[in-house]
Formats: structure tokens, sequence, C-alpha cells
């Protein structure tokens, strides 16, 4: 392999993802899955240069005599297929598609851990309840909730739990209205669900109450239940994802680069074609396709890699900053089914509670809720909220008062109730979801760059689609036919 030439700037690059070993890197650490997984970091040699995936060579200083005005590198070399940047569910189940669909070899890079990002913060959900058929995001959706549902059933097939290894809980999904109109679009969602394909059922009032006796209802209150629904845990999952993965390491097809921030890209003297990514620690060529799966980063990483070519590709993935309350040992409402309420199908304009921030010089929109569930340790999850703020991911109790509250819109419960008399067993997560602007994930080949793919931009539902996207992107990059048709998501829009 030729010496690439390095485009870097003064920028490094944050990816976020989550808490577990790798096996292969510069630097052996623990996790708080290790104790579960046994799995423990190795050390790989610091001046390794992978000629081929699986067969490690050392060349302390590779230097091409023809680019003789390029710098020796004697750090740390190394070649894999794919080179995926970003370890959240999105990047790390994009890599376990190669892993069990090719014989290609990865490296997954990330500035943090898994679940460090938007995963680890979200409810765990994977309803179709709030999804529209016939939307260009319900094919991607349902794939992806097929395959979700086939891996419970290969799990249980291995006499395996998915409770315990995913955290799989099917509870079934209630979208409640309280008012007539909600209602009434209530019913010709439920209609379209059915035509779809999917189990659905319109409840009344009446029926509302028995399902759920904490809930707040009365004559105008109606639901769109799916009795089908399920939720994962976004931990146990990424936890099971990543010991499926290393099982590949062994093998010298899978290595993770965790708490290594991209720096750069590095670009092919001859053609200018993107050969791998710097880090802080190591230069990791790809042979095949870098794959950017980084969430609300991926628009900064591209700006700056394209900017050196003097391509015009706007990728407008922005953090959606978003705080969910998470209430341990609760006894004091008890839940049947995950909840929320009509406004949330409609992340662009919810109906919901509105306040404008008064903590900040130019006034800021907060939208909030109701989301409900009980995650697989039984906890209470209370959501949830939605605003710009950059990459801010402080505390807002503020923002918490105002979960507490629209929850004890639907709970009447909640109302004898204050967050101090909840104490030490309250925690809140805190998470940027990757929103864009046209509600779509960015999903493909860069024009222009066609060794880079990109898969971001999911919003709140990286979870519930990351299993099809990981099928779409790894189906592109093999030059196999697509599932899921591709065109909505396509990196195109962009330019």
């Amino acid at each position: 392999m030729a010496i690439a030439s390095t485009f870097c700037s003064n920028t490094t690059f944050h990816t976020h993802t989550n808490n577990i070993p790798s096996l292969r890197s510069t630097s052996t650490h623990y996790s708080r899955f290790a104790s579960n997984s046994n799995f423990i970091g190795a050390k790989l040699p610091r001046n390794s240069f992978y000629l081929s995936a699986g067969k490690p060579q050392t060349n302390r200083h590779v230097v091409n005599p023809s680019l003789s005005g390029i710098r020796s590198i004697s750090a740390s070399h190394q070649a894999f297929d794919v080179v995926i940047v970003g370890a959240g569910v999105i990047g790390l189940t994009i890599a376990r598609q190669f892993l069990i669909g090719s014989d290609l070899s990865v490296a997954v890079v990330d500035k943090a851990v898994p679940c460090s990002g938007a995963t680890g913060a979200g409810q765990g959900y994977l309803w179709m309840v709030h999804k529209t058929p016939g939307s260009e995001l319900w094919d991607l959706t349902m794939r992806s909730h097929n395959l979700w549902n086939k891996l419970a059933e290969s799990l249980c097939e291995q006499g395996m739990n998915p409770l315990e290894e995913l955290g799989w809980k099917k509870t079934g999904s209630l979208l409640v209205g309280r008012t007539s109109a909600e209602s009434d679009m209530l019913k010709k969602r439920v209609k379209q669900l059915s035509e779809a394909g999917l189990k659905a059922e319109y409840l009344g009032s009446s029926d509302l109450f028995d399902k759920e006796p904490a809930l707040l209802v009365d004559k105008d209150s109606g639901a769109a239940f799916l009795p089908d629904d399920c939720q994962l845990d976004a931990h146990r999952t990424v936890a099971y994802i990543e010991k499926a993965n290393k099982n590949f390491a062994s093998k010298g097809r899978y290595v993770e680069f965790y708490n290594e921030p991209v720096k750069c890209f590095i670009s092919s003297g001859s053609n200018g074609e993107v050969q791998g990514v710097e880090t802080i620690n190591n230069t990791l060529y790809s042979k095949k396709a870098v794959i950017v799966a980084a969430g609300c980063w991926t628009g900064s990483l591209m700006h700056d890699l394209v900017k050196k070519w003097g391509m015009e590709l706007n990728v407008p993935v922005k953090p959606r900053k978003g705080h969910l309350l998470v209430l341990e040992n609760f006894s004091s409402l008890q839940l049947n089914h995950g909840l929320m309420e009509v406004g949330y199908v409609d992340h662009q304009s919810a109906s919901s509670s509105q306040i404008s921030g008064s903590e900040t010089d130019h006034g800021r929109t907060l939208s909030v809720s109701m989301t409900a569930t009980v995650d697989a340790m039984g906890n209470l999850l209370i959501g949830s909220s939605r605003e710009f703020v950059g990459f801010n991911t402080d505390l807002d109790e503020s923002i918490v008062n105002y979960i507490w509250k629209r929850a004890g819109d639907f709970f009447p419960t909640l109302r004898s109730l204050s967050l101090s008399d909840i104490g030490a067993n309250r925690n809140v997560r805190i998470g940027l979801r990757p929103y864009m602007p046209d509600g779509k994930p960015v999903i493909g080949p860069v024009p222009g760059l066609s060794n880079v793919y990109l898969a971001a931009g999911h919003e709140g539902g990286g979870l519930s689609m990351a299993l099809a996207t990981a099928e779409l992107v790894t189906d592109m990059v093999l030059g196999h036919p697509g599932k899921v048709d591709n065109a909505p998501f396509s990196v195109q829009r962009c330019r």
C-alpha cells in the first residue's frame, strides 16, 4: 500500500460510544461490562502495520520514495477492509453485519466508549405505534423491526434469554390522545397500521382505563394499541453486540479503538480518495470503505473532510438535546405497557408543553412530550425533552421539572409527589440526538468519494432503525441488492 498523504486540521473530532473493553488496542482497559462478558483488553504492538487483515507485520518507518516530501510515519499503522467511525448502536451494528455477512475485517474507532452518547441516553423502545405507514421512513423502520424480532427469536432458539441479553420486553405500546380530534386521528392511524400488517386496535376511554388504570382518562380519551410492540435496554443490547463482534477478534477480523478521537482523514496522493483515518494514537487504513456513523458529530467531521477538495457537501446533522428521567425502585406508579402521548408523533411540532428559555441571552424553545416505560431492571423511565442548544450536555433541572409536570398531566398519582421526595433514587440521562431537518437519516456513499459512506441522522430512532441501517450499508459496500430503497436517505440530497 502506498503511503498516503494526511489532511489534518487543528480540530479533533469527537464521536460517542460505550463502556466496553477493546480486545486489540494500543492500551488495555476494563469496562463495566467486563464482569459480564469476561472480555479483557489485550495489548497490540505500537509499531505494527497490517498489510492484510489478520496478518500483522512490523514496519517502523514506512516511506514511499516517490513521495519524498511526505514525512515518515513511525506510529502504529494498521489496515482493515472497513473502518467505522463511531461506536454507537449504528456503528456497532454495521460492524456486526460485516462480520456475520462477509469475510471482511473491521475496525471501530471512537473518541469515547459505547453508550456514552445518544444510544445510552435513550429509552429503548422499538415501537411502531407512532410510525406512519407509507412514509419514507416506514420500510426502513419496518425492516429493522422485523430484524430485531428475528434476533430475539434466534436467542430463544439458542437457549438464551432475550430479556437478559438485550433487555427485551414485549410490553405493547399505547399512543394516547386526550381530545376528540386526537382520538379521531388515532382511529385512522390504527386503520393504517392494520392495513400495513401490524396487529393494532383502537381503545376508547373505557378500554383504555382497563389497560392502564394509572392513566388519567376522560370521555374524549383514546389510544392506538399495538400489543406486539417491544423495547430493549440499550446498554444490554450494545454489550451483547460487542461481545458477538469480539468473537471475531481472535480471527484477526475485529478491533476496537476506543478513547481515540479522530484527528483527520487520510487521502491517497494519487487520486485523492480517502484511505483511512488518523487518530491520536493510530493510523487506520481502509481497503474497502470508511463509514462515518458519528451521530450528531457527522456533519462537522464531513465538512472538514470535503473542504480540502473544494467539494460542496453540507450534511446538516445537528445535536438535539434530550433529558430522560429515570426513577429506580419507584412503586408509586404501576404501568402495564409503554406509553406515549400523541404529540410525540411529530418531532417538528409536537403537541406538548412549550416554554421560552430565560436562562440564556437568546431565548430558546423547549418541547416536552410524555413517554413512560419500565425497563428490564424495573426502573420507571419518563421523558422526554427536545431542544437545540448546540453540543451542551449539562443537566438542566428546570427541564427535568417540566418533564415531571408533563407526566403528572397524564398520571394523577405523580401530582402528589415532588422530585425532592424521590431523592437518591432519581437519575437523569442526557443525550444529543442526531437531528436532520427533513426527518430522515442520511445513509449511503458520499458523491465523489465512493469509498466513504455515511450512516447518521436517525435522531431518536437510532436503536429502532439500527439493524436495517446496518444491512443497507453493508449491502451497498458489498454491491448486493438492497432490501430497502435507499433513495430517501441518499447523501446526494445534502449537496
